[in-house]
């Protein structure tokens, strides 16, 4: 059993805590079990009777000026007379409440009344309305979308005209068919009916399917004679503190409930089974918890856990691998979240975001998760040289990086063999020219480097403008302000990892990147686009693709497409702004300084857009 005491004693919900408190406590049971702790627990640890008394000291200090019925709903099932009383002699009290936490603890059908009885009850009500009256009942009052073959409720403009009155007489009648049966509801020729609205809440919890309520009971689709509409139609607006909306009957409101569900998520993903135990405390039954928590926005039910799901592709990559506890591709995150993210997308979130750390030449895990971080094959060999003092064996080196990552002894021997390691012996290597290693100074540095840009987080990338070059295969030049700011020197090589093979940038001549073919064929890129690049700190070369401008974007906006900026901006100054910034000027630069800055740097696509 679900239920807790607060779920068949309404006034717990509304009475304030501390009134509550120093009259429900006791020293057998937790704090707040009458929410926390399941009905048949608490009896069983302190017995039904220690319940009964807890409850009914409440009903004496705080809600003397209630009906029992309204106290404790079930009671109008049990005891449909006393249920119309307010409390009397304590001992008379506690009797009742001990008579219906018995029959609700061994399992006894609490509805008293005939099944085929209730829809003729409820016809009683209506049989002395006239067509109008009905017609307003059955096409607004009682009215359901998902129901009515119409799909639409009657308006009052509508009604007023079928029946030839102002609909200021519509609204008239509508208001007193609601008094009418408000009326009638509290009178005794409908206990059997409010009673059973009181189970009814209790099986329902506090979100059930809106089709629930349909098969709640047999008698539910049962047509109403008078109106010529199920009878769950009209039990629906009977059901006071349910909110409908998006196919769930929410009790109380649905953000709100959505906002405490989220909360039990807050601290990390949970396994289905407590999921939904901690979602049976919210009151909501366990055979729907499930598929309560797959419409609550932002969770997400994920190879058998239920995890926060925010919007950003960054989060979701870490709740996926929170629940995997184990490396994964950039492939298998992207599977995972199975939404309209790019895999090269998501790659260069793992590769940016410090949450992240690539523990394999393809796989990625949690910086909490600890590890050592794989920069690339030619950067593990030369930490397993410093590891071993300045040189070691290559079939040690080989031996250690095949063990620990998805790499292949072939690659491992031709970059030890290749440029940046030198041979000390037979067999051994070391890191080439450590005692010239100074860091290369170019005439220009990176902010000062055409085509160059600076994203929020701080790093640079650079642009390239694809052409028909780039879509053959051919390499290309990048500048050497931006090759120094990866690290590179004259005459030195940096190979960038990328899922479909490795990208080699060496320094000649000039700084020249080899082909980006296989990843512009990802993007289904043309002539005209632009994808921007960098490297980042684990090796891996990291893109970002851009269409063309579209034609007809104005000067401003085709400036702010070169720097990678697609969003709209309030005004020039913000857009100029913007682009300052892009290229390294402090906050504040003037118009003017932007514009100088852009010549030197020799960005004049950008400079004639805003000349």
């Amino acid at each position: 059993m679900n239920l807790s005491l607060s779920d068949i004693v309404p006034p717990l919900r509304w009475t304030a805590p501390g009134q509550v408190e120093p009259i429900a406590s006791d020293p057998g049971l937790p704090d707040a079990w009458w929410q926390a702790l399941p009905l048949d627990r608490a009896c069983a640890v302190v017995g039904t009777a220690q319940v009964a008394s807890r409850l009914t000291d409440l009903t004496i200090a705080c809600w003397q000026h209630l009906i029992l019925g309204d106290i404790l709903p079930l009671l109008r099932f049990t005891d449909p007379v006393d249920s119309l009383q307010t409390p009397g002699q304590r001992e008379t009290v506690h009797k009742l409440f001990m008579g219906v936490l018995d029959r609700l603890l061994a399992g006894e059908p609490m509805d008293e009344v005939a099944a085929d009885a209730l829809p003729e009850i409820i016809d009683r009500v209506f049989a002395r309305l006239d067509d109008r009256q009905r017609a307003i009942a059955r096409d607004r009052l009682y009215f359901d979308a998902t129901d009515a073959p119409t799909g639409q409720r009657a308006t009052l403009d509508e009604l007023a005209q079928r029946f030839s009155v102002t609909r200021e007489r519509i609204r008239q009648i509508e208001r007193d068919l609601r008094e009418h049966v408000l009326a009638w509801l509290d009178g005794p020729e409908a206990a059997p009916l409010t009673a059973h609205l009181s189970a009814l809440r209790i099986r329902l919890g506090s979100a059930v399917p809106a089709d629930d309520l349909a098969d709640a009971a047999p008698w539910h689709r049962t047509e109403l004679t008078t109106l010529a509409i199920p009878a769950w139609r009209f039990l629906r607006t009977l059901l006071t503190g349910y909110e409908q909306t998006d196919g769930w009957l929410v009790a109380g409101g649905a953000d709100e409930l959505r906002e405490k569900t989220r909360q039990l998520f807050a601290d990390g993903p949970r396994n289905l089974e407590d999921a939904v135990s901690l979602t049976a405390q919210l009151g909501v039954r366990g055979d729907v918890a499930e598929r309560w928590l797959a419409s609550v926005p932002q969770l997400r039910v994920l190879d058998g856990h239920v995890v926060a799901w925010p919007r950003s592709v960054n989060d979701k990559a870490e709740a996926v691998l929170a629940i995997a506890g184990t490396p994964l591709s950039p492939e298998e995150i992207q599977e995972r979240i199975g939404e309209d993210y790019s895999t090269v997308g998501v790659r260069n979130q793992l590769a940016s975001d410090e949450r992240f750390v690539r523990l394999d030449r393809n796989k990625y895990g949690l910086r909490r998760w600890g590890g050592e971080e794989y920069l690339g094959i030619r950067e593990m060999i030369v930490k397993e040289i410093e590891r071993s003092g300045g040189e070691a064996s290559v079939n040690t080196i080989v031996a250690n990086l095949t063990s620990r990552y998805e790499v292949s002894e072939s690659s491992v021997r031709a970059y030890a063999g290749g440029p940046g390691f030198e041979r000390t012996q037979r067999g051994w290597i070391r890191v080439a020219g450590q005692e010239q290693a100074e860091p290369y100074q170019p005439r220009k540095d990176v902010s000062m480097t055409r085509r160059s840009f600076r994203s929020r987080d701080g790093r640079w990338w650079h642009r390239v403008d694809i052409n028909a070059e780039h879509l053959r295969g051919s390499g290309s030049p990048l500048p050497t302000g931006f090759a120094a700011h990866l690290g590179m020197a004259p005459g030195g090589q940096l190979t960038a990892s990328t899922p479909t093979g490795d990208v080699v940038i060496s320094w000649h001549n000039q700084p020249t990147m080899g082909s980006i073919r296989p990843a512009l064929g990802e993007y289904n890129a043309s002539e005209g686009d632009h994808v921007f690049i960098t490297v980042s700190d684990g090796g891996e070369l990291l893109t970002r693709f851009l269409p063309a401008a579209a034609a007809g974007l104005p000067p401003l906006g085709r400036a702010l497409h070169l720097i990678g900026y697609t969003a709209p901006v309030a005004s020039e100054a913000e857009g100029v702004r913007l682009i300052g910034s892009r290229i390294g000027l402090p906050e504040g630069a003037s118009r003017e300084e932007v514009l100088e800055r852009l010549k030197e740097r020799g960005d004049r696509d950008i400079l004639g857009f805003l000349s």
